[in-house]
This record gives C-alpha cells, structure tokens and sequence, in this order.
C-alpha cells in the first residue's frame, strides 16, 4: 500500500513542492523540537504529533510552505 503524500491530521503539514532543500528555518524555530528534515527528500515534516499552536515555524518559512493547522476551539 502506499504511502500517503501528507498526513491531515497533524497539526502542522509542510508543501513540500514549495519547501526549500535543506533548509532548516521551521525546524529551528519549534520549541517542542516538532519537526525534523527527512534525509531522504532533504525536506521538512512533523515527526511527532505534539505542537503547541503557537506559529513561528509558519512565521519564519519563507516560503509559506508550512501550514499550522490550528482547532477551531483555539482560533
């Protein structure tokens, strides 16, 4: 079975046709240490499911390729 290209029910998804090779900016910015860069694709992805909402990693892609997908309740 295949995989499927993007989780939707992590809080935070990355586009990776606009996500930037090896560019690290998102996964810096995470205070819970959320994301990570996959080797193989040299692009950003959660690893856990843990976020806090808070934005930064969003904030700081340069090129808008990082979505935090905030709860209703929250926003």
């Amino acid at each position: 079975m295949p995989l499927a290209p993007q989780r939707a029910d992590v809080p935070v998804t990355i586009d990776e046709s606009r996500c930037i090779d090896g560019c690290t900016l998102c996964v810096d910015m995470c205070p819970l240490d959320s994301l990570a860069i996959d080797p193989a694709s040299n692009k950003a992805y959660m690893h856990v499911d843990e976020c806090w909402y808070c934005g930064p990693c969003a904030a700081r892609c340069p090129t808008g390729a990082v979505t935090v997908n905030m709860p209703y309740l929250l926003r």
